[in-house]
């Protein structure tokens, strides 16, 4: 079983950064057609979850949309950016369509953090100026550090979103 400090350099490799990826964020966006739409923040700190890192958002779309979503917690968050809690990677729960949006967030505050996307199904890394994604083994230790920020910024955010659903409906009985 590979260590977290393996799939750090993994990571780091495979991605060609130039630091270790120390800090590693992943957003991931929640709802039911559309409804109580939240966002998660999930941080792996020397590749292990720093729980006390995580952020929920609660996103002011009106309109259910994943990418304006997207756009707005990335936004948010690159307001709060400052050398205490800035990133070495950020990874994005998603395909190609999500980290285009991060680009552009990335872009309008000048931003050079390395960014990244994982697709669910068939674990696909994309990165920003590649048209082809990345394919790892199963067993990758990279890919396994990114799935474990994924899985755990999916499941904040999908625990969230029950939270905000219960409280609504106890509120309309």
């Amino acid at each position: 079983e590979a260590s977290p400090a393996d799939g750090l350099k993994r990571l780091q490799e495979i991605l060609a950064l130039e630091t270790l990826p120390r800090r590693i964020e992943c957003y991931d966006i929640s709802h039911i057609q559309g409804s109580e739409t939240v966002a998660s923040q999930a941080v792996l700190l020397d590749g292990v979850p720093g729980k006390s890192e995580y952020r929920k958002y609660i996103i002011n779309q009106e309109r259910p949309d994943d990418f304006a979503s997207m756009e707005e917690v990335l936004t948010r968050r690159c307001m709060r950016l400052d050398d205490n809690n800035r990133p070495d990677l950020v990874v994005i729960d998603g395909g190609k369509g999500q980290l285009g949006v991060a680009v552009r967030v990335w872009k309008n505050f000048d931003l050079n953090i390395p960014l990244c996307a994982l697709a669910k199904r068939e674990e696909e890394i994309f990165v920003p100026r590649r048209s082809e994604p990345l394919v790892l083994p199963r067993r990758d230790s990279g890919l396994r550090l990114l799935q474990t920020v994924r899985d755990e910024a999916h499941r904040f955010a999908v625990s969230f979103h029950r939270l905000r659903r219960k409280k609504r409906t106890l509120a309309e009985k």
